[in-house]
C-alpha cells in the first residue's frame, strides 16, 4: 500500500511511523517546509518526499492531511483534485463542519484524531501515538462506503479507534472537552501572575492542581487560532455555560452555603467517574453481518446512527460481490448488549442483519 502524507509535523509523521511499521506501507510527504521533509525522512516517517501535493498523492491509495486548521479546506481540495478516483482522502483537524461542508466529494472522510502532545514537529513523532485513541470520522450521504471502509481499517491498524460521528456533534463535543480547557487553562494562568502582580510579591512555586489544569495554556498560536476561529460558535456557547455555573458557585460562597458547595463538590467527582468509566468500558466482542446496496451514504448512515444511539463500532470490514452492485458490512461490536442494540437498530433502517 502507498500512503501519502501532506504536512509531516506530529501528526502527520506519526501516521507515517505507524504506516511504515504497521502496514509496512510506502509512505510519500509533502510539505512546504523542506527542512520538515527532510526531518521526516530522517526520522523514516516517509520514505520518499515529494516536490508538490500532486506528486505526493499520485499512486496512493490514501492521502492524510495533517495541515493546519487554517488550511484545511483548500489543501484537502487540492488533494482531492489531485488524487485518482480510487483513492480516499481523509485530514486531521480537530474542528470539522467547515471542511466537511466545503467538500462534498464521496472520496472525502473527515477525521480527528484525539492524540498529540504539547510539542510539534515531526522530530517528535511516535509510531504510538494513535495506540487506543478515539479518532473521529465524519462520514456523509456523499461518502463512499468502500472508501470509508478503507480508512476506518488503516486507522484501526494505526492502533487507534475511529469512531463515526456527525460533523456538528464533533464540533459541540469538542468545544467542550478540548476547546474551552484551553482557554480555562489560559484565564488561570492569566489570573494567577496578574494576582502575583498586583500584589508585588516574588512568583510561588505552584502546586500540582495549578500546574494540573494550566498544563495547555499557551498552545501554539499558529494552530490554536485557527482552531478557536473555526469553532467559535460552539466555544462561545461553552464558555456561556462555563461563566453560568461559575456564577453559581460564587453565589452559593457569597451566601456562605456550605451545603450547596458539598453537593457541587460531590457531583463533579461522579460525573468524572462517570466519564472515565465510558471512556475505558470494553467487553467481548459480537460479529454482526449486514446485507447492503453499494451506494454511497449506506455505510455513514448506518455508522452515524448506531453512533448516535451510543453504540461504538470497534472493528468492521466490507464484502462486496463481485459485481459491486451491493455486499456485507461485518461489524464488531463491545458486550452482547451493544450487539443487541445495534441489531435493532440497523434492522430498523432496513438492512437485513444477523448475528455471526
Amino acid at each position: 500500500m502507498r500512503l501519502a502524507i501532506v504536512g509531516v509535523g506530529l501528526i502527520g509523521g506519526s501516521i507515517g511511523l505507524a504506516a511504515r511499521e504497521r502496514l509496512d506501507a510506502g509512505v510519500t510527504g509533502f510539505d512546504h517546509s523542506s527542512e520538515a521533509l527532510a526531518a521526516a525522512r530522517r526520522r523514516g516517517a516517509i520514505d520518499a518526499a515529494a516536490g508538490s501535493l500532486e506528486e505526493a498523492v499520485e499512486g496512493a491509495e490514501a492521502v492524510f492531511v495533517a495541515v493546519p486548521v487554517g488550511t484545511l479546506c483548500d489543501v484537502a481540495a487540492a488533494a482531492l483534485e489531485a488524487a485518482a478516483e480510487d483513492c480516499v482522502i481523509t485530514d486531521v483537524g480537530s474542528t470539522k463542519r467547515a471542511v466537511v461542508g466545503a467538500l462534498a466529494d464521496p472520496r472525502f472522510v473527515g477525521g480527528h484524531p484525539l492524540a498529540g502532545a504539547e510539542t510539534s514537529g515531526v522530530e517528535h513523532a511516535r509510531s504510538d501515538l494513535f495506540d487506543g485513541a478515539t479518532w473521529y470520522l465524519t462520514p456523509t450521504g456523499h461518502t463512499s462506503g468502500v472508501l470509508y471502509e478503507r480508512v476506518y481499517r488503516l486507522i484501526h491498524r494505526l492502533g487507534a479507534k475511529p469512531t463515526a460521528i456527525d460533523p456538528a456533534t464533533h464540533d459541540s463535543i469538542l468545544a467542550s472537552v478540548s476547546h474551552l480547557p484551553h482557554v480555562l487553562a489560559n484565564v488561570l494562568v492569566a489570573q494567577a501572575a496578574g494576582t502575583l502582580d498586583a500584589g508585588e510579591v516574588p512568583l510561588p512555586a505552584t502546586g500540582p492542581s495549578f500546574r494540573d489544569a494550566t498544563r495547555v495554556a499557551g498552545a501554539s498560536s499558529s494552530i490554536w487560532t485557527d482552531i478557536y476561529m473555526s469553532n467559535r460558535d460552539a466555544l462561545a456557547a461553552q464558555i456561556d455555560e462555563a461563566i453560568a455555573r461559575l456564577n453559581d458557585v460564587r453565589a452559593a460562597l457569597a451566601q456562605g452555603d456550605a451545603s450547596t458547595i458539598t453537593d457541587w463538590n460531590d457531583a463533579a467527582a461522579g460525573d468524572r467517574r462517570r466519564l472515565l468509566e465510558a471512556q475505558l468500558a470494553g467487553g467481548d466482542l459480537f460479529e454482526l453481518r449486514v446485507s447492503v446496496p453499494n451506494r454511497p451514504g449506506v455505510i455513514a448512515r448506518m455508522a452515524l446512527e448506531l453512533a448516535r444511539a451510543g453504540v461504538n463500532i470497534t472493528d468492521m470490514a466490507l464484502y462486496p460481490t463481485a459485481d459491486m452492485s451491493e455486499g456485507v458490512v461485518a461489524l464488531w461490536l463491545a458486550g452482547e448488549e451493544a450487539a443487541l442494540r445495534a441489531q435493532e437498530l440497523v434492522g430498523e433502517l432496513g438492512f437485513p442483519v444477523a448475528r455471526a
